[in-house]
């Protein structure tokens, strides 16, 4: 679809990272633009950002694990505008677990899927079904990651799985619209290629009571910061993506009707290469072997 001035783009984990600059990229193509953050300070300073710039905004706080929340989203948008055209399921959180998998608080699992994978679902069904029946072009992008994505990372395998699990939703959500012979197509983001500043590596401070977890970390958590400091003293090069690259990148997608906004990585292609040959060769996955740990 084209990008038009006039239309509307909802966008959730919008107040910081990739939602705020894909929020920035729609309004400057003209859009007008509904931001949904469950971080109100942060979401009122984006707001309050692009309107000096003098874009339409709608701000709203909103927790995306809750159904109703969303529900109530999409009616508030549709009463404001009476219409959406980018839907960008976005709003992502890394789950803290530490150790093994059988050794997770199962509250890091519950929170990471009621956000990451609840989340785009809630997203899904809020949303899809209204603007199908505008009968207007439109697109979907859920955020995933190639962590999880391509491959798991296991050192963060909950975030992982959840990730995997979007893009196997996107390939079916694309699918259902195509049997409909819908004017809404479908995207699944790998933001990237290399690492983002985003606020993911501080998502604890968001953590909503009901899935605190049920004992102390071992360790304190680690910002961004600090991993690029650890990485460096281990003589690893860090390279990262500026997150305005990637809202370039997801608008000139939806514009070309792109289901995989993958971007060109040597690193991604040979991670999706390795494990599609180890399935095909029914063999162990030895893509994996970098990152086990002793």
């Amino acid at each position: 679809m084209e990008l038009r001035e006039g239309q509307v783009a909802v966008v959730t984990g919008a107040a910081s990272g990739i939602g705020l600059a894909m929020a920035r990229r729609f309004a400057a193509d003209g859009l007008r633009v509904v931001l949904a953050d469950v971080e109100e300070g942060a979401l009122e300073k984006a707001a309050a950002g692009l309107r000096a710039d003098g874009a339409t905004v709608h701000a709203r706080v909103v927790d995306v694990g809750a159904r109703e929340q969303v529900l109530a989203l999409a009616d508030d948008t549709y009463d404001r505008f009476g219409a959406v055209h980018v839907l960008c399921n976005n709003a992502g959180v890394g789950s803290g677990a530490e150790g093994r998998m059988w050794e997770h608080d199962p509250n890091d699992w519950k929170w990471a899927f009621e956000v990451n994978v609840w989340g785009v679902f809630h997203g899904i069904q809020a949303f899809v079904p209204r603007m199908l029946a505008g009968g207007e072009p439109g697109h979907v992008v859920n955020t995933s990651s190639g962590d999880g994505g391509i491959a798991p990372l296991p050192t963060a395998s909950v975030y992982a799985v959840t990730k995997a699990a979007v893009v196997t939703m996107t390939e079916s959500l694309y699918a259902h619209l195509k049997a409909e012979h819908a004017r809404v197509g479908a995207s699944v983001l790998f933001p990237g290629p290399h690492m983002l500043r985003t606020g993911l590596w501080e998502s604890h401070r968001n953590r909503p009571g009901r899935y605190a977890k049920s004992r102390p970390r071992r360790t304190p958590y680690r910002s961004l910061d600090q991993w690029e400091t650890a990485m460096k003293e281990a003589g690893q090069e860090v390279r990262f993506t500026p997150v305005e690259q990637v809202a370039d990148f997801v608008a000139e997608g939806i514009a070309a009707g792109r289901f995989w906004l993958l971007p060109e990585s040597e690193h991604s292609d040979r991670q999706i290469r390795a494990r599609s040959q180890s399935m095909l060769d029914r063999s162990d996955p030895a893509y994996l072997e970098h990152f086990i740990l002793d």
